[in-house]
């Protein structure tokens, strides 16, 4: 099972929260949903924090009553995913003296064997374009330090730990990066970098568009491979600390 839930959040009135919010919110979300934190190498649940607009200061955030907000969880295992999928949340969310209410839930429930078999196993006609948003810091843990750009070989390796890790379908290991490295291109970006506050410090990651090509040359089936883990990344993220509000990935419609 998989799921991705999101929720529309408003505030009452002007509302402050410390940068970094994110690590209280995710700790009692994680109560609520009776699953303990930390604990995973690969974790199970990827989080995005409250994304929309506010105005941030050296120290604090600001939410306003006139905007919409959201907050998504996704669960990437049967534990996980039936977790969020009970989750009841009322209507408000309340941490660190800030109250948003909750105005609607949308729910997006799959399977790793449904996902594959639409994308790959049913020999679809490949897509070659595809479009990506992401809308929280996306970094990627490279010898020893950070890389805060979308480097297609280090975005599919993100999302395919993840799969293999969880899903009942392999896919591959290095020989399909390789294969991938060799077949898909970074079409065109617009991205910026943007710091992401931690309990003990900062994380630099982009945030941004990007499109990725795929080489007509490329074998469909492999073309497909890639089409099914560029959708994965809706559930999984892309990058270091998805747990914790980073890469969260929204994959548009291509033309």
């Amino acid at each position: 099972m998989l799921i991705n839930s999101t929720f529309t959040l408003t505030v009452p009135t002007s509302t402050i929260l410390p940068r970094p919010y994110g690590l209280e919110l995710i700790k009692q979300l994680h109560q609520k949903l009776n699953l303990e934190m930390g604990n995973e190498i690969i974790p199970s649940v990827s989080y995005s924090g409250i994304t929309g607009y506010y105005i941030s200061s050296r120290d604090f955030l600001t939410f306003h009553p006139e905007e919409f907000y959201q907050l998504s969880l996704s669960g990437l295992n049967e534990i996980s995913a039936k977790a969020i999928d009970y989750l009841e949340l009322g209507d408000s969310l309340e941490f660190l003296g800030a109250k948003f209410n909750i105005i609607n839930r949308e729910d997006e429930i799959t399977s790793y064997e449904e996902l594959y078999t639409t994308l790959v196993g049913n020999e679809p006609e490949p897509v070659r374009n595809h479009e990506l948003q992401f809308i929280t810091p996306t970094a990627f843990s490279q010898a020893g330090s950070n890389l805060p750009l979308p480097v297609p070989t280090l975005m599919f390796r993100s999302w395919l730990e993840r799969w293999n890790n969880f899903a009942p379908v392999y896919l591959g290991g290095d020989e399909l990066i390789t294969y991938l490295n060799n077949a898909v291109l970074l079409k065109h970006h617009k991205i910026q970098t943007r710091s992401y506050q931690l309990h003990k410090g900062y994380v630099n990651g982009f945030i941004g568009d990007v499109k990725l090509q795929v080489f007509q040359r490329a074998d469909p089936l492999l073309a497909n491979v890639a089409n099914l883990l560029v959708q994965y990344a809706r559930f999984a993220g892309t990058g270091i600390k998805t747990r914790l509000g980073m890469g969260q990935t929204i994959v548009k419609e291509s033309d």
